[in-house]
């Protein structure tokens, strides 16, 4: 491991703003898929072209997915969800562009994104049950459990970067030991690996993600629920 996984160097910096690889290819991969999403918006048509029906796929699948786990919160959480799962999928293969690294094995990076999830997790809560009605679950039944709740937050958020991180940096760290040792003798099997794999954390960390957003938004239906069983 090299300190650049744990403490990214850093490339230029302007002022007291300082610019990492690992910013610099995030903002590289917002921009593409900023990019991209105004070109397939521009060239939405009746009849689908191939680019155009796959972007449709990978929607409809995105949004099946939303609909499995929170299937009354589909258009609230699809935006969210579904941009983290494309943003996901193409950090994680950045790293088979050669001068290039996963933004995803890097620590701050994927902290960033675990942080963002905790704060959605809250936002989307209080945004549909209100600050009151949501913070009244952390002291229920008793309020004697709000330290574990609140601990139940901080250690799944830091298992959430952890996660990722040590897998993707594993992943790269892996390839590039079999590749010294075998040469360019086994090149395919490493990349669609590391495709493979690419693909399962992404999946992993959306899934995660979308769970524990629909968890805190679905407390209060579950209240209802219980309730009305009395």
């Amino acid at each position: 491991m090299n300190s650049g996984e744990l403490s990214p160097e850093v490339v230029f910096h302007i002022g007291w703003l300082q610019f990492t690889g690992t910013a610099l290819t995030t903002l590289g991969i917002v921009a593409a898929l900023g990019l991209l999403a105004w070109l397939l918006s521009k060239r939405l048509r009746d009849q689908p072209g191939a680019l155009q029906t796959a972007a449709e796929a990978v929607f409809i699948a995105m949004e099946d997915a939303v609909r499995a786990v929170a299937p009354d919160h589909v258009k609230l959480l699809m935006p969210f969800v579904g941009t983290l799962w494309i943003f996901l999928v193409v950090a994680n293969l950045t790293g088979l562009i050669p001068g290039l690294h996963s933004p995803t094995r890097d620590l701050s990076a994927t902290a960033a994104l675990a942080i963002l999830v905790f704060l959605s997790v809250h936002w989307f809560g209080i945004r549909d049950q209100g600050l009151r009605s949501y913070l009244r679950h952390y002291v229920s039944p008793n309020p004697i459990l709000l330290p574990f709740h609140v601990l139940s937050e901080i250690t799944r958020t830091v298992a959430l970067a952890v996660r990722l991180f040590g897998n993707m940096m594993s992943l790269e760290m892996a390839a590039l030991l079999v590749l010294l040792v075998a040469g360019f003798l086994a090149p395919i099997p490493i990349l669609m690996l590391h495709i493979i794999e690419a693909l399962v954390q992404a999946y992993i960390f959306g899934m995660l993600a979308l769970i524990y957003v629909a968890g805190g938004l679905q407390l209060q239906q579950l209240k209802q629920a219980s309730q009305g069983k009395k």
